[in-house]
């Protein structure tokens, strides 16, 4: 049995190929990112193709997400590579030339403009803090406070909110296109500030618009979370940037909390970033691995996000077996402490019929799944906000639309032909599950579609005995 926790997996040099798509896919994968800040169009291209020809080869609907690389600052070049600092050490941030034991350029020129005495800079994810001692002619001095090692072209946070960086740049407009021409099905943007850069990205999508994904990874996210919701299609919280941008301790607290404002406003969500990070060495995580990627199930994360562990790792199979492994023991184990369903704020029709469907699964030990007939993929969205015990069977004739639906909880996509009547399309979803081996004659299901059909606001509900087509 599938986990109903979704799992994404990121494409790289460990995973790229035909054959390791296909176990990652045997392991459980339904979404595959691909990280555009690191590789070639021309990689970009091969990842997409070898997703589709497991698609095809495998009968499964496999989701693509293009992760943009966003406002993101990072150091030039430096020599030695890697770079040692030493604390106390002085080191000048430069808007161009070469990296040396005095300083460094970086890929925003601009910085020194943006920064104050006192600023905090933190390179690598974290590993060196610097601190702000003065700017002159666009030139930053600092002052070593945590000493480490980095390397070139790695990751300079500054406090996002005094970034003068556009929040959609040139590279990403660029990227956006190539992307878009390769078909994706979703587009994760980085580094979002507030509510108008969802809308600056969607409006450069101009007539191929896709589901975005939020990443928030600044505090300006955070702080507007609920308004960027509203707005943008699923959330990832990205816990690599924003826990350079917050305190390490109020990480767990801020993930709980963006995850309960996600669930109450409907919208997937991805949990991100050094969930098994130490199976990019071992074959078995540690123990404290093993509970974050628990806690995050129980928090009702959609889905659950491997980077490094699949793609530069040395076992990238296992990581992903094991990330399944635990959202189905947690799922099916650990109900009693689960977080709490948001309190029901039905505003119409569809939403209705969903919250119905998974009321008389809870109490009818007896029905096996509840099963959906949908052409936008809100219905598959609306029973999966839900959370029911059951699996969702979501029938979609758009190949487009059952990939773009990747990221919800529990949610099976299936192909399916247009019905003529709500007759044809009760006796197809009957069908169509036995066949599968997905119930058997005389289980119960319950069906939530739209009557008559074609209509777009879903409005019926039918208890159903497999095998029986007396509608």
């Amino acid at each position: 049995m599938s986990a109903r926790t979704k799992l994404v997996c990121t494409l790289g040099p460990a995973s790229a190929t035909p054959k390791m798509v296909r176990g990652l896919v045997e392991a459980d994968a339904s979404v595959f990112r691909i990280n555009c800040s690191h590789g070639t169009r021309e990689d970009h291209a091969r990842s997409v193709s070898i997703v589709r020809e497991v698609e095809g080869a495998t009968g499964r609907s496999l989701s693509v997400l293009a992760d943009l690389p966003g406002p993101k600052v990072r150091l030039a070049d430096v020599h030695p590579d890697p770079f040692v600092f030493r604390p106390g050490q002085a080191f000048e941030i430069r808007p161009g030339g070469p990296g040396n034991a005095t300083g460094a350029a970086t890929s925003y020129p601009g910085l020194a403009g943006d920064l104050r005495v006192g600023d905090r800079i933190l390179l690598a994810d974290g590993a060196v803090e610097l601190t702000v001692t003065g700017t002159e002619g666009g030139r930053v001095q600092t002052e070593c406070v945590r000493a480490g090692s980095v390397r070139s072209h790695q990751g300079v946070n500054v406090p996002a909110e005094r970034l003068s960086l556009p929040p959609v740049t040139e590279k990403d407009r660029e990227m956006l296109r190539h992307v878009l021409d390769l078909g994706v099905d979703l587009v994760a943007q980085s580094f979002v500030r507030g509510p108008s850069d969802i809308e600056e990205l969607r409006a450069a999508m101009g007539e191929r618009p896709v589901p975005i994904v939020a990443k928030i990874e600044t505090r300006p996210a955070v702080d507007g979370f609920e308004q960027i919701l509203e707005v943008s299609d699923a959330a990832m919280v990205a816990r690599g940037d924003l826990g350079v941008e917050l305190p390490m301790e109020q990480i767990p607290l801020v993930q709980k909390r963006l995850l309960r404002a996600a669930r109450a406003a409907d919208r997937p969500v991805i949990v991100a970033t050094q969930m098994l990070e130490s199976m990019i060495r071992s074959p078995r995580p540690t123990r404290a691995e093993a509970n974050d990627v628990a806690s995050a199930v129980l928090d009702g994360a959609d889905a659950i996000m491997l980077s490094g562990e699949t793609a530069i790792g040395e076992f990238p199979f296992e990581a992903a077996s094991v990330a399944t492994r635990i959202a189905r023991a947690v799922e099916s184990q650990g109900a009693e402490y689960r977080a709490a369903q948001p309190p029901c704020l039905h505003t119409g029709e569809a939403a209705a019929v969903a919250h119905a469907a998974a009321s008389i699964v809870q109490g009818d030990s007896d029905a096996v799944a509840i099963t959906c007939y949908t052409t936008t993929g809100r219905t598959a969205a609306l029973l999966s906000a839900e959370r029911p015990r059951v699996p969702i069977h979501a029938f979609i004739p758009d190949a487009r639309v059952r990939r773009a639906n990747g990221l919800l909880w529990g949610v099976e996509t299936h192909g399916a032909e247009r019905p003529d009547d709500t007759d044809q399309m009760i006796s197809m979803m009957d069908e169509r599950l036995r066949a599968a081996g997905l119930a058997a004659e005389g289980d119960t299901v319950v069906m939530a579609a739209s009557m008559p059909a074609g209509r777009t606001t879903t409005n019926m509900l039918k208890v159903h005995l497999v095998g029986s087509l007396e509608v």
